[in-house]
């Protein structure tokens, strides 16, 4: 798939969505749709919507699937502006007649009666959580802020692994909790901290999921730490910034 193609499949499971408490959609007949090639995006059958779509008269054009007219979501007394995109005359056949919410402007998804957050999940995305006894050694600015020989090394789909540290291994007495929170469709919520690294602190450099999806539950509690900001070394090798 390249950056401008669109592959659209049916989706098995029964998808809904809510604003202000009130169902937006509820359907068993959903369509995930890549739009790039990373992860898909739902877009649901009209006929499947619950609330208002009221026309803005605004549209906006994607290279892959033509022009989109932009609908302000109502339902229940709540209203999301351009939550809804429609593609009616789509180069892409299979985008007719269906309906495109932004992810983020409606209060909640579920994927049967689970809470799914940031975007759909992939069925060609896979989780792997391994225990490993590689020494893995994380230092910033010459200070050692941890070291283990019992980390869990966490492989997603299309994505670098993770190392995962016990927290007894960490020197959590140099970590800064931070406000800053992260959802992921696999693995849930993530809280961050700030790394105190002698003459400077790293804004955000590690973070932990303490209440993970059911599917990442071997990471519960650990702390991983992003390359990119701290010298993060396994059995002597650093791992590349990415």
């Amino acid at each position: 798939m390249s950056e401008h193609d669109v592959r659209v499949e049916p989706s098995p499971k029964r998808v809904r969505a809510f604003l202000g408490g009130v169902p937006v959609f509820d359907t068993t007949r959903a369509r995930l749709v890549w739009e790039v090639p990373y992860y898909p995006q739902y877009y649901v059958p009209g006929s499947d919507v619950r609330a208002d779509l009221v026309p803005t008269g605004r549209t906006k054009t994607s290279r892959s699937r033509g022009v989109g007219h932009l609908h302000t979501v109502r339902v229940g007394g709540a209203e999301a502006v351009e939550a809804a995109t429609t593609y009616d005359e789509s180069p892409v056949e299979a985008l007719r007649g269906l309906v495109r919410f932004k992810f983020g402007e409606l209060d909640a998804w579920f994927e049967e009666d689970e809470q799914i957050y940031t975007h759909p999940r992939s069925p060609y995305t896979r989780v792997d959580i391994l225990p490993t006894s590689r020494h893995v050694v994380v230092e910033a600015g010459g200070v050692r802020i941890a070291e283990s020989a019992r980390a869990s090394v966490l492989f997603e789909t299309g994505l670098p692994p993770r190392y995962y540290l016990p927290q007894p291994d960490v020197r959590m007495d140099l970590l800064q909790g931070s406000d800053h929170v992260t959802q992921c469709p696999y693995k849930g919520r993530a809280v961050h901290w700030s790394v105190n690294a002698g003459t400077e602190v790293l804004a955000d450099a590690a973070w932990s999921y303490p209440m993970p999806l059911p599917e990442s539950i071997r990471i519960a509690g650990l702390v991983s730490f992003y390359p990119s900001k701290v010298d993060v070394i396994v059995d002597g090798v650093m791992l590349p910034v990415r």
